[in-house]
């Protein structure tokens, strides 16, 4: 139940990126270590959030953003798959089943928050073509991304605190009903 639990979180986080939310605002980092901390003993399950964003990266170029695509787009950003690989390895260093606890899983948030910024602020740099591939043209894609981190941030912390509360909150529910159930 547990892990069907976690796939289905992250599978929701991935696609809330549909909703209407402000720019950054999104669920990535939080889905990044969450899946560290509750897939590390399953390996393969590891790839869930990379295919959870590939589908949501799909969605929202074939629905919102189709406008700007010839057609069916397969389009997906190499930079947040990298970000979202190095915020889980952030993760498992941060967690594991064992040491989940609040404090945690906010240091987590947070380090995730800034790989975020620093890989995909570093992979514009690469991509953008006004930025000249100099270390002042580094520091210029960096300078660029400062007025998004705060909802980078805002929703790491979010979407944290949503994935890690609700399946905390279930797994304390299954416990209950299963131990009500043996003393019946």
């Amino acid at each position: 139940m547990k892990i069907r639990l976690a796939i289905a979180l992250i599978f929701l986080a991935a696609l809330s990126r549909l909703l209407p939310h402000p720019d950054n605002f999104a669920p990535i980092g939080a889905i990044g270590i969450f899946a560290a901390a509750h897939f590390s003993r399953r390996p393969w399950l590891l790839l869930t959030p990379f295919i959870a964003l590939f589908i949501s990266d799909l969605a929202l170029n074939n629905l919102l953003f189709s406008q700007y695509f010839d057609g069916f787009a397969w389009y997906t950003s190499w930079t947040i798959h990298a970000a979202l690989l190095f915020i889980m390895v952030g993760g498992w260093l941060l967690l594991s089943n064992k040491n989940i606890t609040p404090l945690r899983v906010l240091g987590a948030s947070l380090t995730g928050s800034v790989i975020f910024f620093l890989v995909t602020n570093f992979g514009a740099w690469m991509e953008i073509p006004s930025y000249p591939q100099t270390p002042a043209g580094l520091m210029q894609a960096y300078a660029a991304g400062i007025p998004f981190f705060g909802n980078t941030l805002l929703g790491d912390l979010f979407y944290s605190g949503v994935l890690f509360g609700v399946f905390a909150w279930a797994s304390r529910w299954e416990m209950r009903n299963a131990e009500s159930g043996m003393r019946n």
